[in-house]
């Protein structure tokens, strides 16, 4: 194959070097999202060569520029077939992205054609990260300036410092085929897809998987988080007059039925998201009466139990991935104010929402709902716990009217009188149930390091910070009783029962416990004194 310098030169002079177009999709519905821009040499006795037979030699000699210029043009060119929601991806290479005349030669291109520099993804590998990192970061702001987005391609396999993530804002990460290829039947590799999605979306980055070549491949890289993906499962990379017949093809049929990938697996795709295991695994279990889901930050279906899929009318499996407004958008305008309102850290328990039936003949049903921010290490809010009641029967038989309203003051149902909490080794509060925030008037802050102290009655001060300091210095178990100060101006009596957790060298990790109201005990026994 003709590979020499003289015929590189020959091929840019000539113009021989194109753009192929290769789809890019939703994983879950398999609709087209764009195209990543592909350069080919047509050559004209040896048909098109791949990239990896002349990108090198033009880089080496200083030809990059203009072949990068050549399939630019074309690429946008060709942009008048798409319509304003596709985007074109084009690879740069780490020579060109760390020239600081890069952004000028887009802008004009891009002007030139008329293609909207919003709709042009940049896509770089991590050895641009190595080298020169402050022009790297310069190219990197002048081109988000122009409205690209800059997406990180084939990660994992360089060397690049995490770091470098957050330095050049990235908007897309994408996992190597190397390692969806073998993620299906090899276990390290499923585990490294599940790390990189995880650390993706623990930054807001959107997820792209290369190499998709499978039903089996898509279905758990939807499990795992993944939103879009591209490989011959969707089409391989063609010349642009091609284009009009791929934009009309019938999009790869949407996983109707999305089925668990293996036997070791749960109905989540939390094994992604390693930063929200915590939260997750506190607020959802299995076998629960109530609904139960975990929504991530963007209001998408982390995890959810079977009670509610059942409540919902809708298959666990089809949540998965999906935001609580795609699934039900009529019903979506009742719940949003409480979701946002668990967004910004309020926890909002036992609110009474009336839901319109599904269907015409179907009567509408009487929720009784809990929303409880989760929190990260950093103190963010990463998500939001929700447990749900049916409660149709029950105000059905108490001749409740069923109003649209949301009922602020919901009926005495008590799921479970206990309020979870998890603490740090140092006592830092990590965890704590909403009904806790709601006890204490001064919400989440006053549950945080330790200032929940401030909360407690005067007499109940002093001893409870001593069995306190004793139970962290010695591991022994927490059982104190105190009085703390309700939102309704009552002194209340608590009892607060904890165990530590242990690292195998002994050191105490966590601790785990719950707070439970008995003042009516007290009183009652005090009374009987």
């Amino acid at each position: 194959m003709l590979t020499a310098l003289p015929d590189v030169v020959s091929a840019l002079e000539k113009d021989e070097i194109v753009p192929f177009f290769q789809p890019l999709v939703d994983l879950r519905t398999g609709n087209l999202k764009g195209f990543e821009v592909l350069a080919r040499w047509n050559h004209p006795e040896a048909g098109p060569i791949l990239p990896d037979n002349f990108i090198s030699l033009a880089e080496e000699n200083g030809l990059i520029e203009d072949l990068t210029g050549q399939i630019c043009q074309k690429a946008f060119q060709s942009s008048h077939l798409l319509s304003n929601e596709l985007t074109l991806a084009v690879n740069v290479s780490s020579v060109q992205f760390r020239d600081s005349r890069l952004p000028l030669q887009i802008q004009k291109i891009t002007a030139a054609t008329g293609f909207s520099p919003s709709r042009l993804i940049i896509e770089i590998t991590e050895s641009v990260l190595n080298h020169d990192l402050e022009t790297a970061r310069r190219v990197a702001g002048e081109l988000k300036a122009l409205g690209c987005k800059l997406a990180l391609d084939d990660f994992g396999t360089g060397y690049s410092n995490l770091r470098h993530l957050l330095s050049l804002q990235f908007d897309q990460l994408k996992i190597d085929r190397s390692f969806v290829s073998g993620m299906t039947t090899r276990r390290e590799s499923r585990k490294i897809v599940a790390a990189i999605i995880g650390l993706g979306q623990s930054l807001n980055l959107e997820m792209i998987a290369e190499g998709v070549e499978t039903e089996e491949q898509t279905n758990m890289l939807v499990w795992l988080g993944c939103e879009l993906g591209q490989g011959w499962r969707y089409g391989k990379a063609q010349a642009g007059e091609h284009i009009a017949g791929m934009i009309e093809a019938e999009p790869t049929p949407m996983l109707l039925a999305l089925s668990t990938p293996g036997d070791d697996w749960a109905t989540s795709s939390l094994e992604a998201l390693p930063s929200l295991r915590l939260a997750q695994l506190q607020a959802i279990y299995d076998g629960a009466p109530v609904g139960l889901c975990f929504l991530d930050h963007n209001l998408r279906y982390i995890s959810l139990n079977k009670r509610l899929a059942e409540m919902n009318g809708v298959p666990i499996s089809s949540h998965i991935g999906r935001t609580v407004e795609e699934i039900y958008p009529q019903w979506f305008p009742i719940y949003e104010p409480f979701l946002v309102r668990a967004l910004a850290g309020e926890a909002i328990l036992g609110v009474t929402l009336i839901r319109p039936g599904a269907a015409p003949g179907d009567g509408d049903k009487a929720l009784f709902a809990s929303y409880q921010p989760a929190w990260d290490e950093a103190d963010e809010v990463i998500g939001i716990s929700i447990s749900v009641l049916d409660v149709t029967q029950h105000r059905i038989s108490n001749d409740a009217p069923l109003s649209r309203e949301a009922d602020p003051e919901p009926f005495g149902f008590n799921v479970n009188p206990e309020m979870p909490w998890v603490m740090d080794a140092e006592g830092n509060d990590l965890q704590t149930s909403s009904r806790w925030v709601q006890t204490i008037p001064v919400g989440k802050d006053r549950i945080r390091n330790l200032r929940w102290l401030e909360a407690l009655h005067v007499e109940d001060l002093e001893p409870t910070i001593r069995a306190m300091r004793l139970a962290l210095r010695t591991g022994e178990a927490i059982d104190i009783e105190y009085r703390i100060l309700s939102v309704d101006g009552e002194w209340r009596w608590m009892r607060s029962r904890g165990s530590p957790r242990f690292a195998p060298s002994g050191e105490i990790t966590r601790w785990y416990g719950s707070v439970e109201d008995i003042h009516d005990e007290k009183q009652q026994w005090q009374t009987s004194k």
